[in-house]
């Protein structure tokens, strides 16, 4: 009997080690799948190869115990060695060449490795299906054992992707970029070009009229009003130019001050005299008009703007409307026109740089709405365009603006 009650007791110790250990791997197995599905959840929800490296280093830390880090290409085939993403670990000459070696050969190389196992760190090579984004770096106490060594494998395959996908992202913005840019070019190369020609010819054939043939006063006198003109069709395009390299080039600075809108109304009409001598312009602005916090030559520019696109496409003797006034806060500007307005289709992309209606008339660079834009939010502002009821653009612009305190006051 006591013979049988140890064999029994034997047996049913040996089968529950039997049934801990398969439990305990289970476990293992479950705790390894989980941190898996961490790991992958992580990096498809990473937004950015920053964010993606990030979650990287957190869950190899956490789930594996060991810290990583990651040594990326600069997309010439090249390591960046200065780009550790954990500032905390300093490589070496030595180390930086033993990665550039891991990455050229597709081969872990370092401590507990084959290749340059002198170095204090292992360096596993990243593969992706289309591009290599680089090597992965550990400090190891000691070598990966068991199913480590295949969680650690399979980590480097998850991650090797999600980087691989963020470069494959980033080489196709680049390549969106730089078509649309050679795009831009030819269409400033073209318009520019087009722009240039006409009042180049213009001022070229006046003064050889005026230096090789004799005029009386009078045909003198128009030959002159000729070249002046074409020379400011130059100078607006050349300040067209100048503000949108400003607006592209992060420059503007708003000089924001006390103004007078009589005084901004007043210039730009002295300086449009001969494109509104066609127009019946009616100007709006209250009696108790304050004076308004703006740049002046911002919003002078802007008027300009507006008030010379209406006079280019509006029908000659039909009203054009600056309307100004003061409301909740804001200083709000409206410019309408008669002419033929915008197509529905066109109207989200007015403001555009370069965009031109299609059938529009000749000439322009389609600049000056896109730097009206511009001028208007670096004023802290916004800008909208509407078609008018009965025919016409209205333009509205509203900016911010506090009123001097006697204002207030009164």
């Amino acid at each position: 009997m006591l013979g049988m009650f140890f064999l029994i007791a034997l047996v049913n110790g040996v089968l529950t080690s039997k049934i801990r250990k398969q439990e305990r791997l289970t476990r293992d197995r479950e705790s390894r799948t989980y941190s898996l599905f961490e790991l992958t959840k992580g990096l498809s929800q990473a937004a950015g190869l920053k964010e993606v490296i990030k979650v990287a280093m957190q869950d190899v830390k956490k789930y594996l115990k060991v810290d990583a880090f990651f040594i990326l290409q600069d997309g010439n085939g090249s390591l960046k060695h200065k780009q550790n993403h954990n500032p905390e670990i300093v490589l070496s000459k030595e180390d930086c060449n033993v990665a550039t070696w891991a990455y050229k050969n597709l081969q872990k190389a370092g401590k507990f490795t084959d290749s340059h196992n002198e170095s204090d760190f292992t360096f596993f090579p990243l593969t992706g299906t289309s591009i290599n984004p680089g090597v992965a770096a550990v400090k190891l106490p000691l070598w990966f054992t068991g199913y480590k060594e295949l969680q650690w494998n399979t980590y480097l395959s998850q991650i090797s992707s999600a980087i691989e996908r963020e470069f494959l992202d980033e080489q196709a913005k680049r390549a969106q970029i730089l078509d649309e840019s050679d795009r831009l070019y030819k269409t400033l190369f073209n318009t520019i070009s087009h722009e240039l020609r006409i009042p180049v010819a213009t001022i070229m054939g006046a003064s050889d009229s005026l230096l090789n043939t004799s005029h009386d006063a009078d045909v003198q006198r128009e030959l002159s009003h000729e070249i002046y003109k074409a020379s400011e069709r130059l100078n607006r395009l050349i300040e067209n130019l100048l503000n949108m390299s400003r607006l592209e080039s992060g420059l503007i600075t708003p000089r924001i001050d006390w103004c007078d809108v009589h005084d901004l109304v007043n210039r730009v009409i002295d300086n449009l005299q001969t494109e509104l001598a066609t127009f019946n312009l009616i100007v709006i602005i209250p009696e108790k008009m304050p004076l308004v916090q703006l740049d002046f030559g911002l919003m002078e520019t802007v008027l300009h703007n507006l008030v010379y696109n209406a006079c280019q496409y509006a029908a000659r003797d039909t009203n054009l409307r600056i309307k100004i006034n003061y409301d909740k806060g804001n200083f709000v500007l409206q410019v309408m026109d008669r002419g033929p307005g915008f197509p529905k289709k066109s109207l989200p992309f007015v403001f555009n740089k370069f965009y031109r209606v299609e059938g529009s008339i000749a000439g322009g660079t389609g600049l000056g709405l896109s730097i009206v834009k511009g001028f208007v939010e670096a004023q802290k502002g916004i800008i909208s365009v509407e078609n008018r009821n009965n025919g016409g653009a209205r333009f509205t612009i509203k900016i911010p603006s506090e009123t001097p305190e006697i204002e207030n006051m009164t």
